[in-house]
């Protein structure tokens, strides 16, 4: 179990392998929480043989070594696309030298699913990639239900990536509604990243429920020199015009066409200003929340 004494939010749950309560508890099962269902079956068939490429690496020589401890890098680096197929390239290095080898190109289906790229634009030679990051949310407590006990969860928050190509650090930086990005060099020159967290939406209840929303959210690519954005784009999290669907997409395609509209190569903000420092909490340093400005 986890620290709070609740066997679901745990790596490995055993509450369906043997329990003595029920029958439903007696399955023999053991869910790895840590993946999630893919929507594809070969998506599902890659996932599986991973897990058994692990399970005999570990089953040939144990895992004995100290554990790192990442601290708040693990919600500051690893839950940003770039950082996170980084860090699971090293494990498909790994078990490729225990004698599987796996093609990365397998799970690049996992990648765009989970990761989705949301726009790009280009100006002047410098490239913006804006992609879809992870965002946990917090629990805020366990209510009675009809059918049981509901735990309803604080999804007003939200992250995006920001990942540039063809930047020159020295004269141009990012914003997102005027506040200045951290950019993070990726060892590739000119090529940097960074985290943008923020509230999507103002539900009833949820963990700062005085907090207004920071959407939408505007992009450029500011110049030091002339003091004026060069371009940018534009992001709503929702519909623009403010208006909501009168049915469910009735296909992929029409619900990737929806997303679609919400992103907008253009918009950025126009004239000569003064770019804003952005409010960098110090446990996150590649990272920028909205919600403390």
């Amino acid at each position: 179990m986890d620290v709070t004494g609740n066997t679901h939010r745990t790596e490995f749950c055993i509450d369906k392998l043997y329990s003595p309560d029920s029958s439903s508890g007696r399955l023999g099962l053991l869910e790895l929480r840590a993946f999630e269902m893919p929507p594809h079956a070969r998506m599902s068939m890659a996932q599986q043989l991973l897990l058994r490429g692990l399970l005999s690496a570990f089953w040939d020589k144990p895992y004995n070594r100290k554990l790192a401890r990442y601290g708040t890098r693990l919600h500051d680096e690893f839950l940003l696309p770039y950082f996170c197929w980084n860090d699971f390239s090293d494990v498909l290095d790994e078990v490729k030298q225990a004698g599987y080898t796996f093609n990365p190109d397998w799970f690049y289906a996992h990648y765009e699913f989970r990761f989705p790229m949301i726009g790009k634009v280009a100006y002047r030679g410098v490239e913006l990639e804006l992609r879809h990051a992870l965002e946990p949310w917090h629990v805020l407590g366990e209510d009675s239900a009809p059918a049981g006990t509901s735990r309803a969860v604080d999804s007003s928050l939200e992250r995006v990536q920001i990942k540039l190509n063809g930047l020159t650090e020295e004269r141009y930086d990012v914003l997102c509604n005027g506040q200045r990005v951290p950019l993070r060099a990726t060892g590739m020159k000119s090529e940097y990243v960074a985290g943008v967290r923020f509230r999507a939406w103002q539900p009833s209840r949820a963990l700062h429920p005085t907090l207004p929303v920071n959407t939408p959210l505007t992009f450029d690519i500011y110049d030091n020199w002339s003091g004026r954005s060069i371009g940018g784009c534009s992001y709503h999290v929702s519909h623009p015009g403010g208006r909501s669907f009168d049915r469910v997409p009735v296909n992929a395609n029409e619900a990737e066409t929806r997303r679609r509209a919400r992103f907008f190569p253009f918009g950025h903000t126009s004239g000569a200003f003064t770019a804003v420092p952005g409010r960098l909490a110090g446990e996150h340093p590649i990272s920028l929340d909205l919600r403390a400005i």
